[in-house]
């Protein structure tokens, strides 16, 4: 399941950073200082995961996903309360 979690994650930050080499990013950095990301791109990060993988990410969880590995483990967690 991570395999493909991280890969639909993955696409949804090269849809706000088409820049973004997935093999170059350092999983467990701050990804919006790693990647120079501004807030707007974080929320369309935010809401591009959140249309891939079906899990709503709330605003008060924000500071709960700030490295893709916080990522893939919320999104874990989420779909096990389902």
């Amino acid at each position: 399941m991570t395999h493909d979690v991280l890969t639909e994650i993955f696409a949804a930050l090269r849809s706000v950073a088409p820049e973004v080499d997935p093999a170059a990013v350092d999983r467990r950095a701050v990804f919006v200082e790693a990647l120079d990301l501004d807030s707007m791109d974080f929320v369309n990060f935010i809401a591009a995961v959140s249309a891939r993988l079906g899990v709503d990410i709330p605003e008060a969880d924000y500071p709960k996903v700030q490295t893709l590995d916080d990522v893939v483990r919320y999104v874990g967690r989420s779909r096990h309360e389902w």
